[in-house]
């Protein structure tokens, strides 16, 4: 299976990095960007992705009400993706607002490689084997 990913994220330098990462992990492709909240639903209502890797702090609504918004889109009857929310800060600060707003998991981008990224995709997708 192919993980198609959406990634979100108003800092350039940043969505070259996780491209990298993305192009270099089996399974996983980057199939669009956006560089901000807006721009993110209306990229997942054209692209459908599997998964998007949202920034919290993006310009216009922030990442957790982007995720609220494209996962109660999704309600209406399609698949929805899976997200998790992005930051430089610490998980502690945002695991209450990861619940909340539906996201699947808080990776911090210090941490952020293909080991991590495969693990959280694992954990939520509970029938679905980490890629090798």
């Amino acid at each position: 299976m192919t993980v198609q990913v959406l990634l979100v994220d108003d800092q350039a330098a940043f969505r070259r990095a996780a491209a990298l990462v993305l192009a270099r992990l089996p399974g996983f492709v980057l199939i669009g960007e956006a560089d901000s909240g807006e721009a993110s639903i209306g990229a997942v209502r054209q692209l459908r992705p599997d998964l998007v890797l949202m920034d919290v702090h993006l310009p216009g609504i922030d990442g957790t009400e982007a995720t609220r918004r494209i996962l109660a889109e999704a309600a209406g009857g399609r698949e929805p993706p899976v997200v998790f929310l992005l930051s430089t800060y610490e998980a502690a600060d945002y695991l209450s607002q990861t619940a909340a707003c539906g996201a699947a998991a808080y990776l911090p981008k210090a941490e952020f490689g293909p080991k991590l990224l495969q693990t959280a995709w694992a954990a939520a997708n509970a029938d679905h084997q980490p890629i090798e």
